[in-house]
This record gives C-alpha cells, sequence and structure tokens, in this order.
C-alpha cells in the first residue's frame, strides 16, 4: 500500500527539514490489545496497536523519533506478577522495556508509577533499556541550585542525528531531551521512597536546565513532561503544570501525559491558552496521547537551518487512536472492532487513524518481547480464587451501591483489626475507608468491574483492586472523620434551587479519589455546595453536605476517636484528603491491597452475600438527575428501582444514561 507523505515532508525545499516527533504516555503495562480483567481481547489499548501507527507514522516523514513519557512499568496484571509475583529473572530484560526496545524508542521519562515498585526494582528494570531514560527534577542528592543536583537518573540527552532536507541533503542535527515528573509522587510514595528522593518544581527546574542544553549544543529541545495540562499561571510543585512549562524559552516541543487525556481534543476547547487548531499550548507545539496505548502523539516540526542552528518555522499537532471506533454501543464485555478506519466526526479533525495492513514488523517485534510475559499472566489470571453466589459490579458505586467496595473493606478492616492489637490503638473502633478505581470516567464506559455469580479467578481478584497499592491504617478523630467525607462528596454537583435536570457528578473529580467509610452511617446532602474542590483544596466555609454521622447508633463527636484502614496512596496524602501523612499513620505494610483482598476471598472460598454501604445521597423527593454508566449496568436496574431509573440511551463516549428520581 502506497504511503501518503505529510505535507512538510512532500514541499520541503533544500534546507527545510521535516522532523516527526511521536509521543506514547501512560502506557501503564498494557502491551498486547488484552484485557486480563475481563480475559478477552481489546483492540483498543496496548504498545503492539501503537506499534501499527508508528510504522505508518514514520513512513509519512522523511525523519521522525519515538518517546515515551512515563508510567510505563505498572498498571496490568503482567506488570504485578513481574515486580511483585516472580520478580525479574538474572539477566532478564523487563517485558515492557523490551518492548519498547524493539519498537525503537530513542528515550523516555520517569512518571509518578515507575516508583510503585520501589527504587531498586526500578533501577533493575532500567537496566534493560536500550534507550536513555531522563529526569531533571528527581533528585538523590539536592545541590544549592538544580545544576549542583545529582539527579536519580541523567536530567537530560543529546541525541545526535542524521536528517535529509527536502533536496535530500543529510544534516546533522543535535536534539535535546529533557524529562520531568509530577513533584506529588513523593507523598504518594513516601512509604516505598524512604526519603532516599527528593523532587523539585518543574517549572523552576527547567527555567535552569533549558538553557544549559541550549548551551550544550542542542539544536532544538524536547521535553517530555509526565505532567497533565492544567492551571495558566504557575504555583511551586504544582501536579499539572504542562502550561507554565510551555512558557520557558528554549522548548520547542512538549509531549504532556499523567492525567489520561488527549491534546489536542475537546477536553481542552475552553481552556485558554490551548489552541486546538495548530496543536499548541501558550505557543509551543503540544501533545498528550491518552492511556494505555489508546492512541499515538504526533507532533510535526518543519525546522530551517538558522546559522549553524535550527529553528522552527511551522508545527502540526494531531493524535491517532488505534481503535477508533470502538463502538458507543460496545457490550461491556469488550470485543475486538475493527483497526484503521476513519475517525467519527465527533473525535474531531485531529483523530485520524490511518488505514494499515493487518501487521507490521514493529507489532510482530513487540508481539514477540511480550509472548511469553502474556501467556505467563493468563495461566496466573485463570488461577480459581473462590466463589460468589451474587454478581459483583461497581457500576452503581457512587450511588451507595458498592458491593466489591464493601468487599475490600471487610478485608481491610479485618487485617488492621489483627494487626493492631496489643498496640496502644488496640480497642478503637475500626472503619475502613475504600474508594472505587473502576467507576467510568477518563477510562470509558468499560471501565467498570462486572463479575458474574460463580467462580472467582485471580483476574476478577485485580478487577476489584487494579493497583499495587499497600494496606495501611491512620488514627484519626471525630472531626477528621467528617473532613474526610466532606473531602469525597466533592464528587457530586450541588442542585440548584428549582426544578431542571442535571449530571449528577462532576466530571473533574475522579472515582478513585470517592472514599466511602464502612463502618459509620452518614447521609450527603446534594442541595449543599462541597467542602471541598475538584483539587483538594478547602472552599469557603458551610454547612457541609455531610449529614447525619453516626456510629454505632450514636452521633459522632468531633473528639471521638477511631482507626482507619486504608492504602498507601492515600495514607501518603493522595488525594488531598484531611488527616492523612506524617504522625497520623501508625501502621503502614508491605503486603498489597489487592493480596489483601485475595486472601480475604480464598480463606472463604464462598463469599457471603454483601451488606449494604452505611450511606446514602439525600435530595428533595421528586427530584431528578442524571447518571452516566456502563452499558452492562442495564442488567441490573433492579439494584436501584428506588431512584426509579429511567434509561435513555448512550451518551456518545458510550456511557448509558439514566434519570434518576429521588
Amino acid at each position: 500500500m502506497e504511503t501518503r507523505r505529510h505535507p512538510f515532508t512532500s514541499t520541503a525545499r533544500a534546507g527545510d527539514v521535516h522532523l516527526r516527533v511521536m509521543e506514547t504516555t501512560d502506557l501503564h503495562g498494557n502491551l498486547m490489545p488484552y484485557d486480563y480483567y475481563n480475559d478477552c481481547p481489546d483492540s483498543g489499548v496496548g504498545l503492539v496497536q501503537v506499534a501499527r501507527l508508528v510504522d505508518c507514522a514514520r513512513g509519512e516523514a522523511a525523519n521522525s523519533a519515538l518517546f515515551d513519557n512515563g508510567d510505563y512499568l505498572q498498571g496490568t496484571p503482567l506488570a504485578d506478577l513481574i515486580a511483585q509475583g516472580r520478580g525479574l529473572r538474572p539477566g532478564e530484560v523487563h517485558p515492557v522495556i523490551a518492548a519498547m526496545n524493539a519498537l525503537g524508542v530513542d528515550a523516555a521519562t520517569l512518571g509518578n508509577h515507575e516508583f510503585n515498585y520501589g527504587l531498586a526494582f526500578l533501577e533493575r528494570a532500567l537496566e534493560g533499556a536500550t534507550f536513555p531514560v531522563v529526569s531533571a527534577n528527581l533528585v538523590v542528592a539536592p545541590g544549592d541550585t538544580p545544576l549542583e543536583d545529582r539527579t536519580f537518573v541523567a536530567p537530560h540527552v543529546l541525541l545526535d542525528r542524521l536528517v535529509v532536507d527536502g533536496a535530500g541533503a543529510m544534516h546533522p542535527i543535535r536534539i535535546g531531551v529533557i524529562g520531568f515528573a509530577p513533584p506529588p509522587l513523593l507523598l504518594w510514595e513516601q512509604h516505598r521512597l524512604s526519603h532516599r528522593l527528593r523532587a523539585r518544581d518543574i517549572v523552576e527546574v527547567a527555567q535552569i536546565r533549558v538553557p544549559e542544553l541550549r548551551r550544550a549544543g542542542a539544536d532544538i529541545v524536547i521535553a517530555l513532561a509526565h505532567t497533565g495540562i492544567g492551571a495558566p499561571d504557575h504555583a511551586p510543585g504544582m501536579e499539572h503544570a504542562a502550561v507554565p512549562l510551555a512558557g520557558v524559552e528554549g522548548i520547542d516541543a512538549l509531549l504532556t501525559g499523567h492525567s489520561h487525556q488527549i491534546f489536542p481534543g475537546p477536553d481542552f476547547a475552553a481552556h485558554p491558552e490551548a489552541d486546538l487548531a495548530a496543536g499548541r499550548i501558550a505557543g509551543t507545539p503540544a501533545v498528550m496521547a491518552g492511556f494505555h496505548g489508546s492512541h499515538l502523539g504526533l507532533i510535526d516540526l518543519q525546522l530551517r537551518r538558522a546559522g549553524r542552528g535550527w529553528r522552527v518555522v511551522e508545527s502540526r499537532s494531531e493524535v491517532r487512536p488505534v481503535a477508533p471506533e470502538i463502538a458507543a454501543t460496545q457490550p461491556h464485555r469488550p470485543q475486538p472492532p475493527p483497526v484503521g478506519r476513519r475517525a467519527p466526526a465527533s473525535a474531531g479533525p485531529a483523530a485520524l487513524a490511518l488505514a494499515a495492513p493487518p501487521i507490521h514488523d514493529s507489532a510482530a517485534r513487540v508481539e514477540t518481547a511480550v509472548a511469553e510475559s502474556h501467556a505467563e499472566t493468563l495461566r496466573e489470571m485463570r488461577r480459581p480464587i473462590g466463589t460468589t453466589p451474587q454478581a459483583l459490579h461497581s457500576y452503581f458505586a457512587l450511588l451507595g451501591h458498592g458491593q466489591t467496595l464493601q468487599i475490600v473493606a471487610e478485608a481491610q478492616a479485618a487485617h488492621i483489626g489483627r494487626v493492631l492489637k496489643g498496640t496502644a490503638h488496640d480497642g478503637l473502633p475500626v472503619l475502613s475507608a475504600t474508594a472505587p478505581f473502576k467507576a467510568g470516567g477518563r477510562g470509558g464506559p468499560r471501565n467498570y468491574v462486572d463479575i458474574p455469580a460463580g467462580q472467582l479467578c485471580l483476574s476478577e481478584i485485580a478487577s476489584l483492586y487494579p493497583f499495587p497499592n499497600t494496606v495501611a491504617a491512620l488514627a484519626i478523630d471525630g472531626a477528621t472523620l467528617r473532613a474526610w467525607l466532606e473531602r469525597s462528596a466533592s464528587i457530586y454537583r450541588t442542585l440548584p434551587s428549582g426544578g431542571g435536570e442535571m449530571a449528577l457528578l462532576d466530571a473533574e473529580v475522579p472515582s478513585y479519589n470517592f472514599d466511602m467509610i464502612s463502618g459509620v452511617e452518614y447521609e450527603i446532602d446534594l442541595t449543599r455546595p462541597p467542602r471541598f474542590g475538584a483539587d483538594g483544596r478547602r472552599l469557603p466555609s458551610g454547612p457541609g453536605r455531610i449529614r447525619d454521622l453516626r456510629h454505632a447508633g450514636r452521633p459522632v463527636a468531633d473528639n471521638d476517636r477511631f482507626v482507619i484502614a486504608t492504602n498507601s496512596f492515600r495514607a501518603g496524602r493522595g488525594g488531598r484528603f484531611p488527616g492523612t501523612g506524617g504522625d497520623a499513620i501508625i501502621h503502614q505494610s508491605d503486603l498489597t491491597s489487592r493480596e489483601l483482598v485475595c486472601r480475604h476471598v480464598a480463606a472463604r472460598r464462598r463469599l457471603s452475600p454483601v451488606a449494604a454501604a452505611g450511606w446514602r445521597l439525600r435530595a428533595p423527593a421528586g427530584r431528578a438527575v442524571l447518571f452516566d454508566t456502563g452499558p452492562g449496568a442495564r442488567d441490573h436496574l433492579d439494584e436501584i428501582a428506588a431512584l426509579s431509573p429511567s434509561p435513555l440511551g448512550l451518551t456518545p463516549e458510550g456511557f448509558l444514561r439514566l434519570r434518576l428520581t429521588f
């Protein structure tokens, strides 16, 4: 099949060079197009699928380079098996690294999830990389300035390449590549890092390190920034720093990630610094390529000689989905749709997938590199653990019907109760905080737990708890408990006085920041404004949404004492929940939450029917709201009969929209 050449290549003149910068980001261990949780193919994810697009994209441009933007080592049962199951064998290359080697990655940076398994494992995994890994703001020995820091990996690298211009002449070019990670990772992973790592502010480091790269001879500078596109104004230590970073002089192309979004794309249509047509942030060419291998990001740079160097004279950015027509009507159990057709108009002009042959050399090489680990993971995931007498799902977890969360909560509370025996906290009531990790959101309409009644295999347990968090416990008082619940309640929008339907959920608040606390009873009043914003910052005081908070039938007083079982992410201030971190932590285990749940289920063999949650939503009688969930929820509407669910069809994104009436 004839390859279509990009206009920057086909129209280039002598002295003009077309350089295509390609991005993968937030792969999270997704190598094969496979859903390990549901044990079926999924053509919408995986580096094998991205590899097909990479081959096409390379063929369209005279010159290209491929970069990964972090969060590649964690996120699937395959990744957990290698890190927490059997470990890396002597001389073995980590399958994710082997796949990236096979694809020809030119350089990569580190995301926060690279540290989920500890520094020793990360260092061992990176040994197998045939490409440089850079990160300028992660420091093991800080100096007086960033230039004097001893960084965890190289802060940046210079790639010496030969490029061809429009007349066929070859030219040397020196590409500077610098990496950045979100500074809050030190809080999220403090129990694993043990103060052996520090993180500087992204923008502060860039302002010093980028000029250093230029002085070292970089003709162009590409920033691999594992950070989201957030507020325009810089704030020290900010997590989503792409916009102020784009304003740092000397950066020619900005690869972003971390927030699992698409840029250019409609998520940023209202952002004041986003130019979707050109694909620029604050005037700098930029891209963000989704997550799990869902997209390939492209920045096309037209370079022109400027004295002894090069300058960017024009640029375009786009993202290409690996499977653009995973239909909105697709069942909740993934089925492999066709690949390589034109995206629907709703995907926007930047989301075009070129037709591709069934397989390319790069895809075959990646598949070969990971085949053994993939087969090993399938065998492990199919191992029986126990049985369940009822279907377990998370379609209505945000409505107070969270059977899957109750299982995790029971396991956490029982474990913490045992480990605190004989300690100063023995005898305090043990509560348990759990959040629905798989409840739609940016993960899409298939991002739900859906386990039928019957045999439970390890794949289902992994679906209940997909992250490698470890078990933790904190000591809190009644006032902190109430504030914790208020932080969780920020996921709901405020119902205004009067009529009119509106969406129940605030799309800016991810479900993993909605903790349900078992062991107490409470109501969430939807007519009252939240006490916390989507980012966890406290809002102007008001009466709060949490009403009738009780423990053992008695109102909770501010000075009541509790132990709360949770996970390492939350204990380490993940989500900025009140009362977390520091001296509040009274237990930090090496036991992963998933292994705890696995032991809990295996010890019982057959799960008992799951009790109802001890909380509910409060709204005026007769008030209607709109609630989006997975299409598989149709089979379980009887469970929320009290809310009179009325299906309204599928949204353009594929969610089932329900009208609920209180």
